[in-house]
């Protein structure tokens, strides 16, 4: 077993403690499902279990009032001297057999009242309170959960943050080669930082100064930016003045501003901005508009979780198994890929985090197939395209959420047939525009056998997933969906990777469960610790992309635009080039937010139907990611395969295709999709 003595300084101080916060997440997340199960268990159990969850407190009215005695005291009762209503009406005499069925009704609900209290009291059993104790602390543990979701969040990003800045992880337009690389990266990560040190401390110290009172947990928040950003200001300093001993000398400037990370340049653009118009505290209110939306930030940690965990197992290679006995030429392979990838894709929340989990592996399978370097980077990049339609995809129930006009039901309906149409584009340009191999598959006789045989081997994982679902589905009363997704995923991947270490320890032979013990901690440990780089970079960026929103939002670059249009056909063109560059230079989320606010009502006042509208972003901002100059996807390609890969494939020669075709084949099969899903559906309705 991996011993305690063996973890780095930074497991110690970031991954264990995100390891941590991320099981927290799944833990509140889930007692919500057991208090709903407890709840139902116990009005099965006990018939009136929600009146027993609280002591029965014995009503003050008296069951054994003498009835004459009453309605003589009221009887003789005067009406009171200060009375507006007696001075008004003058006083009327009581009727004593109205008094006294009045008080025969008093006496009767008061007996009803004590006889429920009392068959309360006898139900109380030594039993129900036992029960009602652990359910009320599950109950304690679901407020605590509510309450810490926005504290966690900020935790999170700030440690990971941190994590990816001291190990130089963070989302460029290419890497550090050399030392006035690192110099000008590094600098001006220090310079962002200490702006949103800035921006935060003026922020908390301006909502101090307001007439509204700033609660204790408000407090709290603003604290914790502030020290978060502190450490981060410290961590791209502390790099800034350590420079590693394996870059090489000399250096481009122009080329150095382009390992600036894209969250440094949104938060210098975004800084700069709110700074000249005189509102230096902008970048930490919208930072701070996070927390509105922390369960969703919360969720995308938790999908990168599962993306790194399915790195860790053999699933994705178990996959590719059943598809090499036919011999697949590389194009038809890479096609194969891309379209079996769209389903972990949707599971994984983002292409993005997709492209980061199981990118190398695609890659590397590719190239084992024998395709050439361009295309098997084209098919990694895209890898995570086709998915973020299909359910349960976290990205569309962020629109579904934010927009009332549309439904998860409509839009992931409408998402099959998306799906259906950029697959048959990918596969139409693949195969047709620069295949170089023949298409001769293996016979089906010796092909379809070796297939079932490669099928095998995943029976256990897709029952040790049925499991936990059925588990969940019976013993919790959840469905597997896309509300619950974020909360099952980490647990059937926890429960696959028990599957493989138990199934290695079988193998092998081995009788100590300890040494199961030890590749599942690895394991999971190996996959925390990509986990806290990746979910600084991309919430971080996603952060900043929030600001970026804002600075479009201040700056009212939309109200220049016509607020309708009289013809959907111009609408749509312009929503098209809009999203398309948003999609370029800004994260899916924060993307998902800006658009709501400014554009989307817009479309609807030109005739454009909302489901249509939020298609067309998706399949938009999938473009936008595979476009230069940022080309986010690519980017995160270009990490995972490792920068020699993508240089090697650079050098290539052919014509301009081949040279670039990790480039040209995901544009023109986004971009024809683009153009058919935009514009077919108007010659119907518009």
């Amino acid at each position: 077993m991996a011993k305690a003595g063996f973890r780095t300084g930074l497991e110690w101080f970031s991954s264990l403690p995100a390891c941590l916060l991320l099981l927290a997440v799944v833990l509140f997340s889930t007692s919500s499902d057991i208090h709903n199960r407890m709840l139902q268990t116990g009005e099965q159990l006990w018939s009136g279990y929600y009146k027993l969850r609280m002591d029965p407190v014995a009503p003050e009215c008296d069951p054994d009032r003498d009835i004459e005695a009453a309605v003589a005291a009221e009887m003789a009762e005067e009406p009171a001297s200060d009375d507006p209503m007696a001075a008004l009406l003058g006083e009327a005499e009581k009727d004593p057999d109205e008094v006294r069925l009045a008080i025969e009704r008093s006496i009767a609900d008061c007996r009803t009242a004590h006889l429920n209290y009392q068959n309360l009291r006898d139900n109380l059993t030594p039993g129900v309170k036992a029960y009602r104790a652990v359910e009320l602390f599950v109950a304690d543990v679901i407020a605590f959960g509510l309450e810490s979701q926005r504290y966690i969040l900020v935790i999170l990003v700030m440690l990971c943050a941190v994590t990816a800045t001291l190990t130089r992880h963070h989302i460029a337009m290419r890497a550090m080669e050399t030392r006035l690389d690192y110099t000008v990266s590094h600098t001006l990560q220090t310079i962002a930082n200490a702006m949103l040190l800035g921006s935060s401390v003026i922020f908390r110290q301006s909502s101090l100064g307001s007439d509204t009172l700033v609660s204790s947990e408000e407090l709290l928040l603003h604290n914790l930016w502030i020290a978060g950003f502190a450490a981060l200001t410290l961590a791209s300093l502390f790099r800034l003045f350590r420079v590693p001993g394996d870059l090489q000398d000399g250096g481009n400037l122009n080329k150095a501003l382009l390992a600036v990370p894209l969250y440094t340049v949104m938060c210098l653009i975004s800084g700069t901005y709110f700074a000249l118009i005189g509102h230096s505290s902008g970048i930490g209110i919208y930072l701070g508009k996070m927390m509105e939306l922390a369960d969703m930030f919360l969720n995308v940690g938790l999908y990168v979780w599962v993306g790194m965990m399915l790195k860790q197992t053999r699933l994705a290679t178990l996959v590719f198994n059943v598809f090499r006995p036919w011999r697949m030429p590389p194009e038809l392979l890479a096609v194969v890929a891309v379209l079996v990838a769209a389903v972990p894709t949707a599971y994984t929340g983002a292409s993005g985090i997709f492209v980061i989990a199981a990118g190398a592996v695609i890659y590397s399978e590719l190239r084992a197939a024998g395709a050439r370097r361009q295309l098997a980077l084209a098919a990694t990049a895209m890898s995570g395209s086709l998915g973020v339609v299909l359910r349960p995809c976290l990205l569309v129930v962020v629109i579904a959420y934010l927009n009332r006009e549309v439904t998860t039901d409509e839009l992931f309906g409408w998402g099959i047939w998306v799906f259906l149409l950029t697959a048959a584009m990918f596969t139409v340009v693949a195969l047709s525009v620069n295949r170089q191999s023949r298409f001769d598959l293996a016979p089906a006789s010796q092909a379809f056998p070796a297939m079932i045989q490669a099928l095998r081997p995943l029976v256990p994982y897709v029952l040790v997933m049925a499991v936990v679902v059925l588990f969940y589905r019976f013993a919790l009363d959840v469905t597997m969906d896309e509300f619950s997704a974020p909360r099952l995923l980490p647990v059937i991947m926890l429960a696959i990777l028990l599957y493989e270490h138990v199934s290695l320890k079988n193998r092998k032979g081995r009788a100590s469960g300890e040494i199961n013990h030890q590749g599942l901690e690895r394991s999971v440990r190996g996959a925390t610790n990509d986990t806290t780089a990746e979910i600084g970079a991309l919430l971080l960026l996603l952060g900043l992309s929030v600001s970026i929103g804002g600075v479009i939002e201040r700056s009212h670059i939309m109200q220049s635009f016509p607020q309708a249009f009289d013809s959907a056909w111009t609408a749509m063109l312009l929503m098209v080039v809009l999203l398309v560059v948003l999609g370029m230079i800004m994260d899916a989320f924060g993307a998902v937010i800006l658009v709501t606010a400014t554009v989307a009502g817009i479309a609807y006042a030109s005739g454009i139907h909302p489901v249509h509208f939020w298609m067309v972003t998706l399949v938009a901002f999938e473009l936008g990611y595979l476009s230069p100059p940022v080309a986010l996807n690519h980017l995160l390609t270009r990490q995972v395969v490792g920068e020699a890969e993508v240089t090697a494939a650079q050098q290539e020669t052919g014509t301009f295709y081949q040279r670039h075709e990790r480039i040209i084949l995901p544009l023109v099969a986004m971009g024809i999709s683009l153009l058919l899903v935009a514009f077919a559906p108007l010659l119907f309705y518009a």
